[in-house]
């Protein structure tokens, strides 16, 4: 039988590029767009009719106003350039310069987005809103004493409790703005300006870690599908993004110690950024999932995992030196999660509707390309054990379960959106698979570009 391979993908590319297989991703980007619309309609009656999905655009957190900005121009610049060049340039520059123009690429594709809302709006008063980090920067004068006292703030009764985010997170993520405030970049500019700087570096993360894992043709392909991504809309500018970086240089790290690239350095590194995750978000401990998936792909699995593991400790041990007790802390937080919005929106629509909102973050072609994935994780045994079709299909689908188990754990009840990016953006390079980047590329770019025109995000 003739396989359905493009006349420019690798051999180990198992999925098609015939007739038949274009007709399959069709359906699954049309079941996808279905599933959106049903949350679209489906949510804005529950939301009209009891208000208990605190949401006013369902299923996204955001507002339906259509607009443009300064930032309109950049991103229309920047999405026709990586559609008609990205793909061949992916090829032919070299794999350094690979890096860095994806990530440069990914960084004005995230400015442009964001400055489509304009300076204030779309970056410098995102992050200093009432339930946001920056609100509580004065709270921190004495760290340590901060880090004591701030499972006492968690719940909605206690005194002086924190706002939703600060308190929905360990204390790294509050402790992030307020270090760089401490360098001389307070405020809300200097904020935004961070997270969508740190945050797109998470592009080259993940090529490096698709390239040591599965080959260099396959990240090649990938790369300009993540510069493009449509979840770029919140990287620019949730603190969420930021933890996209640090999860994605922490697999990354691992990737190169499990391959056998100085492993003593970049298993500890790995490690050290791996226990930092758990001081972000709490739901970021399922990145273990993902974790166990490139131990599984790594050539020298077992050295590297002395380094990873002191790595690992640092972070943890310094946290609980200075007074803060994560376990009770997540305690308290699950019971303020059901004291407030978690208790009131019905697990019965976000259990689905927040599938609809990863369809908006990773886009139609990354739909297709998990279809394609599927079939090659489906039919794993007949390919070479040692083929890059199968280790990418591997790691892309730990990064879905992950995401599923976040899904029916039931904390993750909307705002997903921004949440999921850690998780989403690793969904991306099962674009790999597909032919035809083009058409796809260009699918990505105008969901992006309608989602920030049409639709006043929440981050």
């Amino acid at each position: 039988m003739k396989r359905d391979l493009p006349r420019t993908a690798s051999p180990a590319v198992s999925a098609g590029a015939s007739r038949g297989g274009l007709v399959r991703d069709l359906s699954a980007v049309a079941a996808a767009a279905l599933l959106v619309l049903a949350a679209v309609l489906i949510g804005t009656r529950i939301q009209d009719r009891y208000g208990t999905l605190r949401v006013a655009w369902p299923p996204l957190v955001g507002d339906w106003m259509p607009h443009t900005g300064p930032g309109t121009p950049a991103a229309l610049a920047v999405a026709s350039a990586v559609v008609a060049y990205g793909p061949s340039l992916a090829a032919r520059l070299s794999w350094r310069p690979l890096l860095c123009t994806a990530w440069g690429v990914s960084l004005a594709w995230t400015w442009s987005l964001a400055l489509v809302d304009g300076w204030s709006r779309g970056v410098a008063e995102r992050l200093t809103t009432r339930h946001e980090y920056l609100q509580v920067i004065d709270r921190f004068q004495d760290i340590p004493a901060a880090l004591r006292g701030f499972a006492g703030h968690i719940l909605i009764g206690a005194p002086d409790n924190w706002p939703a985010h600060v308190a929905g997170h360990p204390p790294g993520a509050t402790l992030t703005f307020v270090l760089l405030d401490r360098t001389g970049l307070g405020g809300g500019g200097w904020a935004g300006a961070f997270v969508i700087t740190a945050g797109t570096t998470a592009v080259a993360a993940i090529l490096i870690a698709v390239r040591r894992l599965a080959d260099e043709p396959f990240a090649r392909r990938a790369a300009p599908f993540l510069a493009l991504a449509p979840g770029a809309v919140w990287v620019g500018t949730s603190a969420d993004g930021f933890f996209t970086a640090v999860t994605a240089w922490a697999v990354a790290l691992l990737a190169l110690a499990v391959t056998g690239h100085r492993p003593a350095w970049t298993g500890f590194g790995s490690g050290l950024l791996f226990g930092l995750t758990m001081y972000l978000s709490y739901g970021l401990t399922l990145f273990a999932v993902v974790g166990a998936a490139v131990l599984l792909l790594g050539t020298r699995r077992l050295r590297p995992l002395p380094y990873v593991a002191a790595g690992f400790l640092v972070v943890p041990a310094v946290f609980t030196a200075l007074g803060f007790d994560w376990w009770e802390a997540y305690r308290l937080l699950v019971t303020r999660y059901y004291q407030g919005a978690g208790g009131v929106r019905p697990y019965g629509y976000w259990v689905w509707a927040n599938l609809a909102c990863t369809v908006l973050v990773v886009g139609p072609a990354t739909v297709a390309g998990l279809r394609r994935a599927g079939g090659v994780a489906a039919g794993v045994r007949r390919l070479p054990p040692r083929a890059a079709a199968p280790r990418t299909a591997l790691l892309v689908v730990s990064a879905l379960l992950a995401l599923l188990i976040a899904d029916l754990s039931g904390m993750s009840k909307a705002e997903t959106e921004r949440i999921w990016l850690p998780f989403a953006f690793w969904l991306l390079p099962a674009c790999a698979f597909l032919p035809g980047p083009r058409g796809w590329l260009a699918g990505q770019a105008v969901l992006a570009l309608l989602l920030n025109h049409l639709v006043l995000t929440g981050w």
